[in-house]
């Protein structure tokens, strides 16, 4: 017995101890679970140390051009009335006599960032573009003359060349797909002409797209951005450049703490491509795209509004050769997941030309794969779709298709003269909308050629009505035309209504 009680009351006496150490061990974990993470660092005290290493690495850049060569253009005449007689004379009499136009020299002021000790620079094209001249200003207020290695108008980025004496301080990038909204960033550049200026804040959203090209995936950021901070670099706690400041949202000119930058995961590979060729060498698949609505994704059977739908596919292309079709969405390419349409653009963009990849689409219900090779994108690609002209002549038809709120017609004669359509153009024409019905909604109009319904060819209203009772039948509520109008192909979901 003396045993059992002396047991229990070491036992008694360990209990809180035990307590104690589980509380520890509970506070642990906790801490540990708040803790920011290694690539995430917290605001230091001062960015002072940081700073001190990265200004060497920024320069001011300076460009001049020469402006009001010769007699200068319709823009410098004065402004006559309108209506006045005999206003093209007069205008013909001042530009024949008016003196040659001094030439003057217009400069822009920016910011750029050294990647490469042997004096390669990068900043914005919009800082250099059309220029005669440009200077770049070291830290140490050395002065170089810069060529222009190459540059991209569709990015907004460029590439500098100058000869130094001696090695420049180089500042490498870092991976801007890992950084996180509410990260802290660091913004140095040339505001207002003001020389070498820090400023801080955190990143405030990614993949905005300000409708300035083809290739938007910006980095918003409430660091203070102004006139002049353009091509600086932006960074991240670790020093290494994030993305490249480009653009302001702002109605007075000035930083309201919405500003913008490309990402240097976007940058990387133009620059690249800038010194390597002097130009870029994007992919090119060969397609025009629209977005996936809620209402073309249940037409399509497919679960959820994602991927690319091709409207059209250019002649000759390497979509046509892949066999992608007209009605495919593509859902994957390269390995890449297309969840929004605007993303296939910059994917195929950034994939090695002629080289063979895989393409996943959805189609008639279910996902395939084909195989592309990329090609080299031209400026000169224009999108082609022809089909044989029908020769069938006739009055214009007046076919009530209620459930969609639409009159329709075969295409004859009448129509192509009444129209304006090609010889080529097929399928039917809407004559009619009925102001209230869900074609309106989706703003079709007369003269609007409906090419498919729900992936197949029509030829006469009576198809659309097939298709119709095919698409009741399967349960469904939209329906999925492939339509030609004033802005070329296009396909749009229209809900099936009563008839």
């Amino acid at each position: 017995m003396a045993k059992m009680y002396r047991a229990r009351a070491r036992a008694d006496a360990s209990a809180p101890i035990i307590w104690l150490v589980a509380a520890l061990v509970a506070t642990m974990i906790a801490m540990t679970a708040l803790a920011p993470r290694a690539d995430a660092r917290a605001a230091p005290e001062s960015f002072a140390d940081l700073v001190q290493k990265l200004l060497p690495s920024v320069v001011n850049i300076s460009s001049t051009a020469v402006v009001g060569r010769g007699r200068g253009g319709q823009r410098d005449l004065p402004r006559f009335p309108e209506g006045l007689p005999f206003e093209d004379q007069f205008r013909e009499y001042f530009n024949r006599n008016r003196p040659p136009q001094p030439q003057r020299r217009s400069t822009s002021l920016g910011s750029g960032f050294i990647i490469d000790a042997a004096g390669v620079i990068v900043t914005n094209n919009h800082v250099i573009e059309d220029a005669d001249e440009i200077t770049v200003t070291l830290h140490d207020n050395r002065t170089l003359k810069a060529e222009v290695v190459g540059r991209d108008p569709k990015t907004d980025l460029a590439v500098l060349k100058v000869e130094s004496a001696r090695d420049l301080p180089a500042v490498p990038f870092g991976d801007s797909d890992a950084i996180r909204v509410g990260d802290w960033v660091v913004a140095i550049g040339n505001p207002f002409g003001l020389g070498g200026t820090v400023t801080a804040g955190i990143v405030s959203a990614r993949g905005r797209n300000i409708n300035t090209g083809p290739y938007d995936d910006f980095i918003q950021t409430d660091a203070s951005i102004n006139v002049g901070n353009s091509g600086g670099p932006l960074f991240n706690m670790a020093g290494d450049v994030v993305g490249i400041n480009t653009a302001i949202f702002s109605q007075s000119g000035t930083s309201v703490g919405i500003g913008f930058a490309i990402p240097a995961a976007a940058a990387q590979p133009v620059i690249g491509q800038l010194r390597q060729y002097g130009r870029t060498r994007r992919g090119w698949l060969g397609v025009r795209i629209q977005p996936v609505t809620e209402e073309i994704a249940e037409s399509l059977g497919l679960d959820g509004a994602s991927g690319a739908l091709v409207a059209s596919v250019t002649e000759g292309s390497p979509a046509e050769a892949g066999e992608i079709e007209a009605g495919d969405v593509i859902l994957k390419f390269a390995g890449r997941d297309v969840d929004e349409m605007r993303k296939l653009p910059r994917i195929v963009a950034e994939t090695e030309i002629d080289k063979a990849v895989p393409v996943e689409v959805w189609r008639d219900g279910k996902k395939i794969t084909k195989t592309v090779t990329v090609g080299e994108l031209d400026e000169g690609n224009n999108e082609v779709a022809a089909a044989d002209p029908a020769q069938d002549t006739g009055e214009i038809g007046d076919h009530s298709v209620a459930e969609l709120g639409l009159v329709l017609s075969r295409i004859n004669g009448a129509a192509r003269k009444k129209f304006s359509l090609k010889n080529d153009t097929r399928g039917v024409v809407v004559v009619g909308v009925e102001p209230n019905g869900a074609a309106a909604e989706k703003n079709l109009r007369a003269g609007d050629v409906i090419v498919e319904v729900s992936q197949d060819e029509v030829r006469a209203p009576e198809d659309v009505d097939r298709k119709i009772r095919e698409a009741k039948e399967a349960g469904r509520k939209s329906l999925l035309l492939l339509v030609e109008g004033q802005s070329g192909l296009r396909f749009v979901a229209l809900r099936i209504g009563e008839s």
